[in-house]
Protein backbone atom coordinates (compact mmCIF):
# COMPACT_ATOMS: atom_id res chain seq x y z
CA UNK A 1 0.00 0.00 0.00
CA UNK A 2 1.31 3.45 -0.91
CA UNK A 3 1.69 5.67 2.17
CA UNK A 4 1.97 9.45 2.06
CA UNK A 5 2.74 12.12 4.69
CA UNK A 6 -0.22 14.56 4.69
CA UNK A 7 0.33 18.32 5.32
CA UNK A 8 -1.70 20.11 8.08
CA UNK A 9 -5.07 21.60 7.08
CA UNK A 10 -4.84 24.81 5.09
CA UNK A 11 -5.91 27.97 7.00
CA UNK A 12 -7.78 30.43 4.75
CA UNK A 13 -8.28 34.14 5.62
CA UNK A 14 -10.80 36.13 3.59
CA UNK A 15 -10.25 39.91 3.20
CA UNK A 16 -12.65 42.36 4.88
CA UNK A 17 -15.43 43.55 2.57
CA UNK A 18 -18.41 45.85 2.85
CA UNK A 19 -21.42 43.99 4.20
CA UNK A 20 -23.75 42.99 1.41
CA UNK A 21 -27.10 41.35 1.18
CA UNK A 22 -26.59 37.57 0.89
CA UNK A 23 -28.89 35.09 -0.73
CA UNK A 24 -30.25 32.25 1.43
CA UNK A 25 -27.78 29.83 -0.25
CA UNK A 26 -24.71 31.98 0.40
CA UNK A 27 -23.79 30.46 3.82
CA UNK A 28 -24.04 26.97 2.35
CA UNK A 29 -21.78 27.81 -0.63
CA UNK A 30 -19.26 29.55 1.58
CA UNK A 31 -19.09 26.51 3.84
CA UNK A 32 -18.59 24.21 0.89
CA UNK A 33 -15.72 26.34 -0.45
CA UNK A 34 -14.08 26.30 2.97
CA UNK A 35 -14.36 22.50 3.23
CA UNK A 36 -12.87 22.03 -0.24
CA UNK A 37 -9.96 24.33 0.50
CA UNK A 38 -9.23 22.65 3.81
CA UNK A 39 -9.42 19.09 2.47
CA UNK A 40 -6.04 17.37 1.93
CA UNK A 41 -5.00 16.69 -1.66
CA UNK A 42 -6.04 13.20 -2.81
CA UNK A 43 -3.34 10.53 -2.77
CA UNK A 44 -2.43 9.39 -6.29
CA UNK A 45 -3.28 5.77 -6.98
CA UNK A 46 -0.27 3.45 -7.35
CA UNK A 47 0.40 2.72 -11.04
CA UNK A 48 -0.37 -0.77 -12.27
CA UNK A 49 2.75 -2.90 -12.68
CA UNK A 50 4.00 -3.14 -16.24
CA UNK A 51 3.49 -6.51 -17.91
CA UNK A 52 6.62 -8.69 -17.90
CA UNK A 53 8.79 -8.12 -20.96
CA UNK A 54 10.43 -10.98 -22.87
CA UNK A 55 14.19 -11.29 -22.77
CA UNK A 56 15.88 -9.38 -25.58
CA UNK A 57 17.98 -11.64 -27.80
CA UNK A 58 18.76 -12.20 -31.44
CA UNK A 59 16.67 -15.36 -31.32
CA UNK A 60 13.54 -13.19 -31.25
CA UNK A 61 14.16 -11.95 -34.80
CA UNK A 62 12.83 -15.13 -36.38
CA UNK A 63 14.15 -17.15 -39.32
CA UNK A 64 12.27 -15.03 -41.86
CA UNK A 65 14.70 -12.17 -41.14
CA UNK A 66 17.75 -14.26 -42.08
CA UNK A 67 19.16 -15.45 -45.42
CA UNK A 68 18.85 -19.09 -46.42
CA UNK A 69 21.69 -21.27 -45.17
CA UNK A 70 21.97 -23.06 -48.51
CA UNK A 71 22.65 -19.74 -50.23
CA UNK A 72 25.10 -18.57 -47.57
CA UNK A 73 27.08 -21.84 -47.59
CA UNK A 74 27.13 -21.98 -51.40
CA UNK A 75 28.71 -18.51 -51.52
CA UNK A 76 31.58 -19.54 -49.21
CA UNK A 77 34.94 -20.83 -50.39
CA UNK A 78 35.81 -24.41 -49.34
CA UNK A 79 38.47 -23.29 -46.84
CA UNK A 80 36.06 -20.74 -45.32
CA UNK A 81 33.49 -23.50 -44.83
CA UNK A 82 36.04 -25.70 -43.08
CA UNK A 83 37.16 -22.82 -40.84
CA UNK A 84 33.60 -22.46 -39.57
CA UNK A 85 33.87 -25.98 -38.15
CA UNK A 86 36.72 -25.07 -35.80
CA UNK A 87 36.58 -23.72 -32.24
CA UNK A 88 40.03 -22.77 -31.03
CA UNK A 89 41.25 -21.76 -27.60
CA UNK A 90 42.67 -18.24 -27.33
CA UNK A 91 44.74 -16.28 -24.83
CA UNK A 92 42.18 -14.32 -22.84
CA UNK A 93 44.88 -11.97 -21.57
CA UNK A 94 45.64 -10.89 -25.16
CA UNK A 95 42.60 -9.33 -26.88
CA UNK A 96 44.73 -7.94 -29.71
CA UNK A 97 46.29 -11.34 -30.45
CA UNK A 98 42.86 -12.98 -30.32
CA UNK A 99 41.48 -10.44 -32.80
CA UNK A 100 44.40 -11.15 -35.14
CA UNK A 101 43.78 -14.91 -34.92
CA UNK A 102 40.16 -14.40 -35.91
CA UNK A 103 41.05 -11.97 -38.71
CA UNK A 104 43.63 -14.32 -40.19
CA UNK A 105 41.74 -17.61 -39.89
CA UNK A 106 38.00 -16.77 -39.78
CA UNK A 107 37.38 -19.71 -37.44
CA UNK A 108 33.80 -20.39 -36.42
CA UNK A 109 34.40 -20.00 -32.70
CA UNK A 110 36.85 -19.22 -29.93
CA UNK A 111 37.05 -20.80 -26.49
CA UNK A 112 37.96 -18.62 -23.50
CA UNK A 113 39.67 -20.74 -20.87
CA UNK A 114 41.95 -20.08 -17.91
CA UNK A 115 41.62 -17.35 -15.30
CA UNK A 116 42.52 -14.17 -17.18
CA UNK A 117 39.76 -11.62 -17.67
CA UNK A 118 41.06 -9.01 -20.12
CA UNK A 119 38.97 -10.29 -23.03
CA UNK A 120 35.88 -10.33 -20.79
CA UNK A 121 36.11 -6.70 -19.68
CA UNK A 122 35.71 -3.29 -21.33
CA UNK A 123 33.72 -4.84 -24.21
CA UNK A 124 36.94 -6.31 -25.62
CA UNK A 125 35.00 -9.09 -27.38
CA UNK A 126 33.47 -6.44 -29.66
CA UNK A 127 36.88 -5.83 -31.18
CA UNK A 128 37.32 -9.54 -31.80
CA UNK A 129 33.85 -9.88 -33.34
CA UNK A 130 34.69 -6.99 -35.67
CA UNK A 131 37.36 -9.18 -37.26
CA UNK A 132 34.90 -11.97 -38.15
CA UNK A 133 33.10 -11.90 -41.50
CA UNK A 134 30.51 -14.27 -40.01
CA UNK A 135 29.51 -13.75 -36.34
CA UNK A 136 31.81 -15.62 -34.02
CA UNK A 137 30.88 -18.15 -31.37
CA UNK A 138 32.46 -17.08 -28.08
CA UNK A 139 32.40 -20.05 -25.70
CA UNK A 140 33.21 -20.56 -22.03
CA UNK A 141 32.93 -23.36 -19.47
CA UNK A 142 30.61 -21.93 -16.82
CA UNK A 143 29.00 -24.90 -15.09
CA UNK A 144 29.37 -23.58 -11.54
CA UNK A 145 31.35 -24.93 -8.62
CA UNK A 146 34.83 -26.08 -9.68
CA UNK A 147 34.23 -25.15 -13.33
CA UNK A 148 33.21 -21.55 -13.87
CA UNK A 149 34.57 -18.67 -15.88
CA UNK A 150 33.27 -15.29 -14.74
CA UNK A 151 33.29 -15.84 -10.98
CA UNK A 152 36.04 -13.24 -10.43
CA UNK A 153 33.93 -10.71 -12.31
CA UNK A 154 30.32 -11.63 -11.55
CA UNK A 155 30.40 -13.80 -8.44
CA UNK A 156 30.22 -17.49 -7.66
CA UNK A 157 27.78 -19.94 -9.25
CA UNK A 158 26.95 -23.05 -7.17
CA UNK A 159 27.97 -26.47 -8.42
CA UNK A 160 25.43 -28.71 -10.11
CA UNK A 161 25.29 -30.88 -7.02
CA UNK A 162 24.54 -27.84 -4.85
CA UNK A 163 21.92 -26.60 -7.31
CA UNK A 164 20.19 -29.99 -7.27
CA UNK A 165 19.35 -29.38 -3.59
CA UNK A 166 17.54 -26.13 -4.49
CA UNK A 167 14.04 -25.59 -5.77
CA UNK A 168 13.84 -25.77 -9.58
CA UNK A 169 12.69 -22.14 -9.73
CA UNK A 170 15.84 -21.06 -7.90
CA UNK A 171 17.98 -22.85 -10.47
CA UNK A 172 16.12 -21.13 -13.29
CA UNK A 173 16.71 -17.74 -11.67
CA UNK A 174 20.40 -18.46 -11.08
CA UNK A 175 20.90 -19.65 -14.64
CA UNK A 176 19.06 -16.69 -16.12
CA UNK A 177 21.02 -14.16 -14.08
CA UNK A 178 24.28 -15.83 -15.04
CA UNK A 179 23.31 -15.84 -18.71
CA UNK A 180 22.66 -12.10 -18.57
CA UNK A 181 26.15 -11.60 -17.13
CA UNK A 182 27.70 -13.75 -19.88
CA UNK A 183 25.83 -11.92 -22.65
CA UNK A 184 26.94 -8.57 -21.23
CA UNK A 185 30.56 -9.69 -21.54
CA UNK A 186 30.21 -10.86 -25.13
CA UNK A 187 29.86 -14.59 -24.50
CA UNK A 188 27.47 -16.44 -26.83
CA UNK A 189 27.90 -20.11 -25.79
CA UNK A 190 28.20 -21.89 -22.46
CA UNK A 191 29.66 -25.41 -22.54
CA UNK A 192 27.21 -26.48 -19.84
CA UNK A 193 25.22 -28.01 -18.24
CA UNK A 194 26.74 -31.38 -17.43
CA UNK A 195 24.11 -34.11 -17.83
CA UNK A 196 26.36 -36.96 -16.71
CA UNK A 197 24.60 -39.19 -14.18
CA UNK A 198 26.48 -40.34 -11.08
CA UNK A 199 27.32 -39.99 -7.43
CA UNK A 200 31.10 -39.93 -7.52
CA UNK A 201 32.98 -38.16 -4.71
CA UNK A 202 32.72 -34.40 -5.11
CA UNK A 203 36.32 -34.00 -6.27
CA UNK A 204 36.25 -36.81 -8.86
CA UNK A 205 36.47 -35.90 -12.55
CA UNK A 206 32.68 -35.48 -12.74
CA UNK A 207 31.77 -35.58 -9.03
CA UNK A 208 29.87 -32.47 -7.97
CA UNK A 209 29.66 -31.33 -11.59
CA UNK A 210 26.73 -33.78 -11.89
CA UNK A 211 23.19 -33.00 -10.76
CA UNK A 212 23.05 -36.48 -9.22
CA UNK A 213 22.51 -40.19 -9.67
CA UNK A 214 18.81 -40.05 -10.63
CA UNK A 215 18.51 -39.58 -14.43
CA UNK A 216 15.10 -37.93 -14.08
CA UNK A 217 16.40 -35.38 -11.61
CA UNK A 218 19.43 -34.69 -13.79
CA UNK A 219 17.14 -34.09 -16.77
CA UNK A 220 14.86 -31.80 -14.76
CA UNK A 221 17.61 -29.59 -13.34
CA UNK A 222 19.82 -29.55 -16.42
CA UNK A 223 16.75 -28.73 -18.50
CA UNK A 224 15.86 -25.80 -16.22
CA UNK A 225 19.42 -24.51 -16.46
CA UNK A 226 19.63 -24.84 -20.25
CA UNK A 227 16.20 -23.39 -21.01
CA UNK A 228 16.76 -20.34 -18.80
CA UNK A 229 20.10 -19.55 -20.39
CA UNK A 230 18.67 -20.09 -23.87
CA UNK A 231 15.86 -17.64 -23.16
CA UNK A 232 18.45 -14.92 -22.58
CA UNK A 233 20.36 -15.75 -25.75
CA UNK A 234 23.11 -18.13 -24.63
CA UNK A 235 23.60 -21.37 -26.56
CA UNK A 236 24.03 -24.18 -24.03
CA UNK A 237 25.83 -27.47 -24.61
CA UNK A 238 24.87 -30.73 -22.89
CA UNK A 239 27.87 -32.89 -22.03
CA UNK A 240 29.54 -35.44 -22.12
CA UNK A 241 27.68 -37.73 -24.55
CA UNK A 242 27.14 -40.67 -24.22
CA UNK A 243 27.91 -40.33 -20.51
CA UNK A 244 31.02 -39.85 -18.35
CA UNK A 245 29.35 -40.31 -14.96
CA UNK A 246 30.13 -44.03 -14.61
CA UNK A 247 33.44 -44.10 -16.49
CA UNK A 248 36.41 -45.75 -14.82
CA UNK A 249 38.79 -42.81 -15.01
CA UNK A 250 39.53 -39.29 -16.24
CA UNK A 251 39.80 -38.77 -20.02
CA UNK A 252 42.11 -35.83 -19.35
CA UNK A 253 44.64 -38.40 -18.17
CA UNK A 254 44.11 -41.23 -20.67
CA UNK A 255 41.63 -43.66 -22.20
CA UNK A 256 38.65 -44.49 -20.01
CA UNK A 257 35.83 -47.03 -20.33
CA UNK A 258 32.15 -46.78 -19.47
CA UNK A 259 29.61 -49.55 -18.81
CA UNK A 260 28.23 -51.23 -21.97
CA UNK A 261 25.83 -49.34 -24.22
CA UNK A 262 22.79 -51.34 -23.08
CA UNK A 263 23.50 -50.26 -19.52
CA UNK A 264 24.07 -46.62 -20.50
CA UNK A 265 20.65 -46.54 -22.17
CA UNK A 266 19.05 -47.18 -18.76
CA UNK A 267 20.96 -44.45 -16.93
CA UNK A 268 23.49 -42.13 -18.55
CA UNK A 269 21.59 -41.69 -21.81
CA UNK A 270 18.21 -41.09 -20.16
CA UNK A 271 18.68 -37.29 -19.80
CA UNK A 272 19.37 -37.01 -23.54
CA UNK A 273 16.20 -38.97 -24.30
CA UNK A 274 14.14 -36.82 -21.91
CA UNK A 275 15.54 -33.46 -23.03
CA UNK A 276 16.17 -33.97 -26.75
CA UNK A 277 13.71 -36.70 -27.70
CA UNK A 278 10.25 -36.04 -29.18
CA UNK A 279 8.41 -33.56 -26.99
CA UNK A 280 11.48 -32.85 -24.86
CA UNK A 281 11.99 -29.28 -23.64
CA UNK A 282 15.21 -28.91 -25.66
CA UNK A 283 13.99 -30.75 -28.76
CA UNK A 284 13.43 -28.96 -32.06
CA UNK A 285 10.12 -27.40 -31.01
CA UNK A 286 11.41 -26.02 -27.73
CA UNK A 287 15.09 -25.28 -28.17
CA UNK A 288 16.00 -25.25 -31.86
CA UNK A 289 19.39 -23.68 -32.35
CA UNK A 290 19.83 -22.88 -28.65
CA UNK A 291 21.20 -26.26 -27.51
CA UNK A 292 24.20 -28.28 -28.62
CA UNK A 293 25.75 -31.56 -27.49
CA UNK A 294 29.39 -32.24 -26.65
CA UNK A 295 30.74 -35.74 -27.33
CA UNK A 296 33.27 -37.02 -24.81
CA UNK A 297 36.39 -39.15 -25.25
CA UNK A 298 35.05 -42.45 -23.95
CA UNK A 299 35.38 -46.15 -24.75
CA UNK A 300 31.89 -47.68 -24.74
CA UNK A 301 31.55 -51.46 -25.10
CA UNK A 302 28.95 -52.22 -27.75
CA UNK A 303 29.37 -48.81 -29.38
CA UNK A 304 33.04 -47.93 -29.91
CA UNK A 305 35.89 -50.17 -31.04
CA UNK A 306 39.45 -48.90 -31.28
CA UNK A 307 38.70 -45.18 -31.04
CA UNK A 308 37.24 -42.98 -28.30
CA UNK A 309 33.64 -41.87 -28.75
CA UNK A 310 34.54 -38.41 -30.11
CA UNK A 311 36.18 -40.07 -33.13
CA UNK A 312 33.66 -42.88 -33.72
CA UNK A 313 30.94 -42.55 -36.41
CA UNK A 314 28.54 -44.89 -34.55
CA UNK A 315 28.40 -42.44 -31.63
CA UNK A 316 27.19 -39.58 -33.80
CA UNK A 317 24.74 -41.92 -35.54
CA UNK A 318 23.35 -42.88 -32.12
CA UNK A 319 22.74 -39.23 -31.24
CA UNK A 320 21.25 -38.35 -34.64
CA UNK A 321 19.16 -41.47 -35.21
CA UNK A 322 18.12 -42.78 -31.81
CA UNK A 323 17.63 -39.39 -30.14
CA UNK A 324 16.59 -37.48 -33.28
CA UNK A 325 18.96 -34.61 -32.50
CA UNK A 326 19.65 -32.33 -35.46
CA UNK A 327 21.39 -29.50 -33.64
CA UNK A 328 25.05 -28.63 -33.23
CA UNK A 329 27.41 -31.40 -32.09
CA UNK A 330 30.97 -30.62 -31.06
CA UNK A 331 33.85 -32.57 -29.60
CA UNK A 332 35.36 -32.36 -26.20
CA UNK A 333 38.87 -30.88 -26.16
CA UNK A 334 41.02 -32.57 -28.84
CA UNK A 335 44.22 -30.77 -27.94
CA UNK A 336 44.72 -31.21 -24.21
CA UNK A 337 43.13 -34.53 -23.22
CA UNK A 338 45.33 -37.61 -23.30
CA UNK A 339 42.48 -39.92 -24.32
CA UNK A 340 43.08 -38.36 -27.77
CA UNK A 341 46.50 -36.71 -27.68
CA UNK A 342 48.09 -39.96 -26.53
CA UNK A 343 47.40 -41.39 -30.00
CA UNK A 344 46.77 -38.52 -32.44
CA UNK A 345 48.41 -35.30 -33.48
CA UNK A 346 45.91 -32.44 -33.56
CA UNK A 347 45.34 -32.13 -37.34
CA UNK A 348 44.64 -35.86 -37.65
CA UNK A 349 42.35 -35.83 -34.61
CA UNK A 350 40.33 -32.92 -36.02
CA UNK A 351 39.93 -34.58 -39.40
CA UNK A 352 38.91 -37.88 -37.81
CA UNK A 353 36.32 -36.19 -35.58
CA UNK A 354 34.76 -34.18 -38.42
CA UNK A 355 34.67 -37.20 -40.70
CA UNK A 356 33.01 -39.22 -37.93
CA UNK A 357 30.15 -36.73 -37.64
CA UNK A 358 31.13 -33.83 -35.38
CA UNK A 359 29.98 -30.43 -36.65
CA UNK A 360 32.75 -28.60 -34.79
CA UNK A 361 36.12 -29.64 -33.41
CA UNK A 362 37.31 -27.94 -30.22
CA UNK A 363 40.82 -27.60 -28.89
CA UNK A 364 41.59 -25.37 -25.93
CA UNK A 365 45.36 -25.21 -26.31
CA UNK A 366 45.17 -22.64 -29.10
CA UNK A 367 47.25 -22.00 -32.20
CA UNK A 368 47.89 -24.48 -35.03
CA UNK A 369 44.87 -23.31 -37.05
CA UNK A 370 46.72 -23.12 -40.38
CA UNK A 371 48.10 -26.70 -40.22
CA UNK A 372 44.64 -28.00 -39.26
CA UNK A 373 42.99 -26.16 -42.15
CA UNK A 374 45.68 -27.40 -44.57
CA UNK A 375 44.94 -30.96 -43.51
CA UNK A 376 41.17 -30.45 -43.85
CA UNK A 377 41.60 -28.88 -47.29
CA UNK A 378 43.44 -31.99 -48.42
CA UNK A 379 40.86 -34.30 -46.84
CA UNK A 380 37.99 -32.51 -48.58
CA UNK A 381 39.74 -32.56 -51.94
CA UNK A 382 40.58 -36.27 -51.56
CA UNK A 383 37.06 -37.24 -50.46
CA UNK A 384 38.05 -38.24 -46.92
CA UNK A 385 35.61 -35.52 -45.84
CA UNK A 386 32.27 -35.84 -47.60
CA UNK A 387 31.38 -32.53 -49.31
CA UNK A 388 27.61 -32.84 -48.74
CA UNK A 389 28.04 -33.74 -45.07
CA UNK A 390 30.53 -30.89 -44.72
CA UNK A 391 27.97 -28.37 -46.03
CA UNK A 392 25.30 -29.72 -43.67
CA UNK A 393 27.67 -29.30 -40.73
CA UNK A 394 28.56 -25.74 -41.75
CA UNK A 395 24.85 -24.93 -42.01
CA UNK A 396 24.27 -26.23 -38.46
CA UNK A 397 27.09 -24.03 -37.19
CA UNK A 398 25.62 -20.97 -38.92
CA UNK A 399 22.07 -21.70 -37.70
CA UNK A 400 23.35 -21.98 -34.14
CA UNK A 401 25.05 -18.61 -34.48
CA UNK A 402 21.89 -17.05 -35.89
CA UNK A 403 23.67 -16.26 -39.16
CA UNK A 404 21.20 -17.95 -41.49
CA UNK A 405 17.90 -19.81 -41.64
CA UNK A 406 17.52 -23.51 -42.51
CA UNK A 407 14.56 -22.63 -44.76
CA UNK A 408 15.08 -23.21 -48.48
Amino acid sequence: MLSRQLSPPLRVRFPQRRRARLSPAAPLLAGLVTVLLMAPAPVAAAPLPAPPQPEVSGAALGPDRLPSCSAVVAAMAPRARLAQRLMVGVDVSDPRGTAETVRATQVGGVFLGGNATELLTDQAVRGVQAMARIPLMVAVDDEGGRVQRVDDLDGELPSARAMSAMRPLQVRELARARARALVARGVTMNLAPVVDVGDQPADAVIGDRSFGKDPRRVAQYAGNFARSQGEVGIVTVLKHFPGHGHADGDSHQGRVATPPLDELRKTDLEPYAALLGPGGPLAAAGGAGRTGVMVGHLDVPGLTDDLPSSLTPAVYALLRNDYRFDGLVLTDDLGAMKAVTGTFELPEAVETALAAGADMALWSSGGRVAPVLDRLDQALAAGRLDAVANDRAVARVLVTKGACSPRQ
